[in-house]
Parts: C-alpha cells; sequence; structure tokens
C-alpha cells in the first residue's frame, strides 16, 4: 500500500507560489511574443477596450488593463493583506526574534535598490521610479528555491518567504504615500469610516462574508475616486477578517460525533436522497465547520489558487507584452538603472545588511543556513516582476516610452537576477554559519 505524503501548510504554500511562478513565466512569454508577432495589433487593443456602465451622475468605465490593475490586483492585496495579518499573529513574523531576520533582510533589499536609483538616475523625469527595483516577486523565487530541492534548507524557504511579506508590506507603503494621485479627502474619510465598522464588527467577535464583499466593493470604489490606489484597499479590508474560531477543537468533535451517530440513526431511504433528519444534520454540520474555521485561513486558503493560478499570470499576461522592435525609443538609462539596481542593489544590500547584523548579534541566523545561502536568495530578491510592473505603471501612467523602458529594465534585471541565484545555489554547496 502506497502511503500518500502529507504536506504541511508551508510546503502547500510553497507548492502553489512555485507553480504559480511556472506559469507567470509562461504568461510573460507569451505577452512577449504576442506583443512582437503580426498579431501584436490585436494584443494592444484588447487590453485597451474599454468596459464599464454610466448612470445619471456617474460613470465607472475603464480599459480592460485597469479592470485587471486596479480590479484583480485589489484582490491579489486582499490576499497579501491576509498572509501579512497571519504572519503577525501567528506566523513567522509574531515574535520580535522571528521578525528580526527577515526584516533585516528586507530592510537591506528595499533601502539599498532604491539608494542605488537615486544615485544613478541623473533624468528628473525618471525620478518616479525609484520604487522599482525595490519589490521581489515571491512566486517566481520559490519556483527557483523548488527547482533546486533539497540543496537548501527549509529554513531559507522560510526566509524567503518571510522577507518577501516584509517586502510586501514596504512596496505597499510607497504605493500609498508616494504613487497615489491627488486625494479626495472626504471620500477617503467615508472609505475609512465604512473600514472602522467592519473592524468594530470584528472585534466584537462577528463576521460576514456577504456584509465583506458588499462593504468591500463600496471601500474600493471610494479608494478610486479618492485618488489613493483601489488596491490599497484590500490590503486595508483583508485586517478586518477575524483569524480566531468561534469554537475550539475539543467542541467540534464533541458536535461531530452527535451529528454522525444522529445521521446513523436517521430512516434512510431507498431513494437517491435524504430523508428530513439527514438533511436537518447536514444543515447542522455545515453551520458547525463555518464556526469551526478561522475566518482568515478559509479565505486565504480559497482565495491562493485564483490569485496564483489566474490573477498574477493574467497581470503578466496584460502588463508584459512589450514591443521589442521600437528598443530604439525606450530610455536606455532607465533600463541600465533598473537592471543595476535589482541586480546589485537586492544583493548587495540584503547580504550585506543581514551578515553585518549577525556579526553584532542583532540577529541569529539559523545554523543550517550558509553565508553563500544568503548570498545566492539575496540574488533571488532582485526577481521584481509583478510589484516591480505594477509600480511602474503607476509611476508612468502617461508615458508609455517610459513605461516600456521600466519593463525592459525589470525582465531583463529579473532574469539575470534569477540566473546568478540560481547558480550559487546550485553549485555552492557553502559551509552552515556557525554561531
Amino acid at each position: 500500500m502506497i502511503q500518500k505524503k502529507t504536506l504541511s501548510p508551508f510546503q502547500k504554500f510553497v507548492r502553489i507560489e512555485s507553480f504559480s511562478g511556472i506559469l507567470l513565466l509562461a504568461a510573460t512569454l507569451i505577452a512577449l511574443v504576442w506583443a512582437n508577432s503580426i498579431f501584436s495589433e490585436s494584443y494592444q487593443s484588447i487590453w485597451q477596450y474599454k468596459l464599464g456602465f454610466a448612470m445619471d451622475h456617474f460613470e465607472l468605465s475603464k480599459p480592460l488593463i485597469l479592470w485587471i490593475n486596479d480590479g484583480l490586483m485589489a484582490i491579489f492585496f486582499f490576499l497579501i493583506g491576509l498572509e501579512i495579518k497571519r504572519e503577525f499573529l501567528i506566523g513567522e513574523l509574531n515574535s520580535a526574534k522571528k521578525m528580526a531576520f527577515p526584516l533585516f533582510g528586507a530592510l537591506g533589499g528595499m533601502l539599498v535598490p532604491v539608494i542605488f536609483f537615486l544615485f544613478l538616475n541623473n533624468n528628473p523625469e525618471t525620478s518616479k521610479a525609484w520604487g522599482i527595483p525595490m519589490a521581489t516577486d515571491i512566486a517566481f523565487s520559490l519556483a527557483i528555491l523548488k527547482v533546486l530541492g533539497k540543496r537548501v534548507p527549509l529554513s531559507l524557504k522560510i526566509f524567503l518567504t518571510a522577507f518577501a511579506i516584509v517586502d510586501d508590506i514596504g512596496a505597499v507603503l510607497v504605493i500609498a504615500v508616494f504613487y497615489s494621485n491627488s486625494i479626495n479627502y472626504e471620500l477617503l474619510l467615508l472609505a475609512f469610516g465604512l473600514l472602522a465598522v467592519l473592524y468594530f464588527l470584528s472585534f466584537r467577535g462577528f463576521y460576514s462574508k456577504f456584509l465583506l464583499l458588499v462593504f468591500g466593493a463600496i471601500i474600493w470604489l471610494l479608494f478610486l475616486k479618492s485618488g489613493i490606489h483601489p488596491t490599497i484597499a484590500g490590503i486595508l479590508l483583508a485586517f478586518s477578517v477575524p483569524v480566531r474560531q468561534k469554537i475550539d477543537t475539543p467542541s467540534f468533535i464533541t458536535m461531530l460525533e452527535k451529528i454522525t451517530n444522529s445521521i446513523k440513526i436517521s430512516i434512510v431511504t431507498e431513494k437517491p436522497v435524504l430523508c428530513k433528519e439527514q438533511i436537518e444534520q447536514i444543515d447542522y454540520l455545515e453551520d458547525w465547520i463555518e464556526k469551526y474555521q478561522s475566518p482568515l485561513q478559509h479565505l486565504e486558503h480559497k482565495l491562493h489558487g485564483w490569485v496564483a493560478y489566474f490573477i498574477i499570470p493574467l497581470f503578466a499576461l496584460a502588463n508584459a507584452g512589450v514591443l521589442l522592435s521600437s528598443s530604439t525609443d525606450l530610455d536606455s538609462s532607465l533600463v541600465t538603472n533598473i537592471i543595476l539596481c535589482l541586480v546589485f542593489g537586492n544583493s548587495i544590500g540584503i547580504s550585506s545588511v543581514i551578515l553585518f547584523a549577525d556579526k553584532i548579534k542583532l540577529i541569529e541566523i539559523p545554523k543550517e543556513i550558509s553565508k553563500r545561502q544568503i548570498v545566492g536568495v539575496s540574488f533571488l530578491a532582485g526577481i521584481g516582476f509583478t510589484m516591480a510592473i505594477f509600480i511602474a505603471s503607476l509611476a508612468f501612467e502617461t508615458n508609455p516610452i517610459f513605461i516600456d523602458s521600466a519593463k525592459i529594465g525589470i525582465l531583463v534585471g529579473s532574469l539575470i537576477s534569477a540566473i546568478l541565484g540560481y547558480t550559487i545555489l546550485r553549485f555552492g554547496s557553502g559551509k552552515p554559519l556557525q554561531g
């Protein structure tokens, strides 16, 4: 008899993210081929096709690409918010000791690339691109670690995941503060009022998926019209989802036994339908299952596949199609700067800050992780795809040449970072760090 291997929640997370990275790569290649083929006009026109509706004093009409970037990506950010809340409450960031290692890595991975960019950039028109090289794409980087298999320890994968979550927090704050348009404070105040209602209800132990959906749609719209990027609404909504169950495991098991016994003694009909008693017990079971599940964990579980296998690949398909034949129109200095910042800003920033913090005993690095592996994973952190392209689209909304230049820089820089990171981790055994 073959036993099925049981995967831990983290291993399942890595598996989903790894396959998502493969889909992401496939979508990117399809977008590049499509945008540079004889069907390039269809690629551009399909994403610019306007969808929406209009009423007497209200209109909501956007190109398809903005429905993806502003709408579907809000769901992506909602999932990030759920992951951040879980990690802070019960995960890898729920104590100062656990947080220190990825926190110092994230600080090096955010600050040093920004400093690199500001130092290298000589064009005031491209100065808004400083936020692009600070974002790490967890799907691509975990996909590479997955390929490496047992050559890298599990603790290194946990570090990269926790690091990327801290990095996402920084990127979200940067988007909220520096990449939002002129703000309508009345609409923003109304949105925060609705958020306050959800937070209060969550604090009182009340949670309703229907209420979250209705309030979420309204809050998203208010953020959109207020000038703050609506994806931020996704993050803030996630914090209103409770993490605690309404009943504990012993209570659920006791009730499960009662329901099972009731179903056993109920009348079994010959027809392929349930009797009245069985239907009632199934209803009870559904109610108790809903009370037993953590709302946050349940939502995260349900959304993870949709985001990893549909939303992120679709985002790549819509945004990665750069017209390479128009390379003469690109801003070569912007392309070069982003490449250098992704490759060297992240690798130097993360590895140097972590090794220095370890040297002065501010953090404790797991003994199974070597210095070479820290350098290797620091290069993988230079894979800045999803969030980097997202920030580029915000930084240069009205300048397609700068957007294309930034995307080329992101694609090339991410590819170089991936190759260097993989090579260092694959062919360098490295001795584990000793205390």
